[in-house]
């Protein structure tokens, strides 16, 4: 009898341990998809990792290229800093000239795994307060040898560099990928950097990165009085600079199926001239 009663209890207690596991899995799976940028998936290896101090807060950010070269702010897209992004930080730091890229972490370590908590991460973001984060960034950089910096972003990274060429002083230049700020955070047409700002023809978000937008934005800088440029590519929809394999199959998802190589490779060359005026000419 004794040994029934212990077979009852094991059995039991195996069958609560199930069901603790089975609701441990739903809870998990019910939550944000986030992981750290040390699961992004990213070249890491070919960048330093540094803090950055600002007001009263610290926060990571990445850095790669030669120093004392002209500096590049790098910023993200609505998912974090992710592979993407450090691909194009990247790029530019191994273009011809060479520049020292760095990508301040505006989500402090989380990335979205997925359009729907991207989204979440981004309207969650201290707009103003990742302005703040751009500034103590290029002046890192000008600390750090580098004499000119410019700031360069993607979609929200984008909009927020348009946002620097109005409120981060310090700022020489500005290339901008398919995103233009609200009119509650900076007004384009207060711009005192020269700004370069890239459109996709096909991109359908509207009022932020279409040729709705893109028009808007060319007669906004055009009041500013600071030299410009504004460029659409037929053909091409929303984040078509993103070429990677990766980023390729994630656009896909997202009903983005146009790949247009010589388009991005225009639109480099544009970043390079533009870029090369303004951080390279003494």
């Amino acid at each position: 009898m004794a040994a029934q009663s212990l077979l009852l209890k094991a059995r039991t207690l195996a069958a609560s341990r199930v069901s603790a596991n089975l609701a441990r899995r739903r809870v998990s799976a019910l939550r944000p998809p986030v992981r750290s940028m040390a699961s992004a998936g990213a070249p890491s290896d070919a960048f330093q990792k540094i803090q950055i101090h600002r007001d009263d807060t610290i926060f990571d950010a990445y850095v790669v290229g030669k120093e004392n070269a002209p500096g590049m702010v790098v910023v993200q897209e609505w998912w974090g800093v992710d592979f993407e992004v450090k691909n194009h930080a990247l790029h530019i730091a191994q273009m011809d000239s060479g520049f020292r890229a760095l990508i301040p972490d505006l989500y402090r370590g989380k990335v979205g795994l997925d359009a729907a908590e991207a989204q979440h991460l981004m309207e969650g973001l201290d707009w103003q307060g990742a302005v703040k984060d751009i500034r103590a960034s290029v002046n890192w950089l000008k600390a750090h040898g580098s004499s000119k910096v410019g700031v360069t972003g993607f979609c929200m990274g984008g909009a927020l560099s348009i946002a620097s060429a109005v409120l981060v002083p310090e700022v020489d230049a500005v290339v901008a990928f398919y995103g233009v700020p609200s009119s509650e955070l900076a007004d384009p047409s207060q711009a005192k950097a020269p700004v370069q700002a890239h459109f996709g023809e096909l991109d359908n978000y509207v009022g932020f990165s279409d040729i709705s937008a893109a028009k808007s934005l060319e007669k906004k800088l055009k009041s500013s009085g600071v030299p410009y440029e504004v460029h659409t590519y037929p053909g091409c929809a929303h984040a078509f600079m993103n070429t990677s394999p990766d980023g390729i199959k994630r656009r896909k998802g997202m009903g983005m199926d146009d790949e247009n190589p010589a388009a991005v490779d225009l639109a480099w060359s544009r970043f390079r001239a533009w870029m090369g005026a303004y951080l390279l000419s003494p």
